[in-house]
């Protein structure tokens, strides 16, 4: 089992999706987004090597949590190590979201090795670059305009992006 290249993790997160999360922030990510708030987690060299059931340890100990986060860097950058975590995750009945600099388009295209194998356990994405130009601090889970907040299960099935609606990721 490939291991995860690890920038940091957080126990009980708020801000990176609905409820209490695990948020995993993933070292390494090609996008380099002018602004970004996670620059530290750019470079792809190695910094903290787990595997998936060091990581799932970690998830399970909490019986409050809503869901798990995956962040970064970039997620879908280590979609092959990532899926033995998605498998468990999903199998702990949690949610699971991702953010990604890269647009559902793209992650289901085949372009990057392993992310719609990774994107079929997700049940949210939170996709596109971050633009400084379109950032706002009012906006929920997501840091510029052009970010939308994705239903993957429903997207899949349709075969394009489709938008949460009514539910407790873009409610205020």
């Amino acid at each position: 089992m490939k291991k995860i290249n690890v920038s940091g993790t957080v126990g009980e997160s708020i801000t990176d999706g609905p409820g209490f999360r695990f948020t995993l922030f993933v070292q390494g990510c090609p996008h380099h987004c002018e602004g970004c708030h996670n620059a530290h987690t750019w470079d792809f060299t190695e910094k903290t090597l787990m595997s998936p059931d060091e990581i799932f340890e970690k998830i399970s100990k909490n019986p409050i949590l809503d869901g798990v986060t995956l962040s970064g860097g970039e997620p879908f950058s280590q979609a092959e190590a990532l899926i033995p975590l998605a498998k468990m995750i999903k199998g702990a009945g949690l949610e699971l979201a991702a953010y990604s600099g890269y647009t559902f388009e793209r992650l289901i295209s085949g372009e990057v090795p392993f992310a719609a194998e990774l994107l079929s356990y997700c049940d949210v994405l939170v996709d596109g670059p971050f633009v400084l130009k379109e950032r706002s601090l009012e906006l929920k889970f997501k840091g510029s305009h052009n970010q939308r907040i994705i239903d993957v299960k429903a997207s899949l099935a349709k075969g394009e992006a489709v938008l949460m609606e009514g539910n407790r990721w873009n409610k205020d």
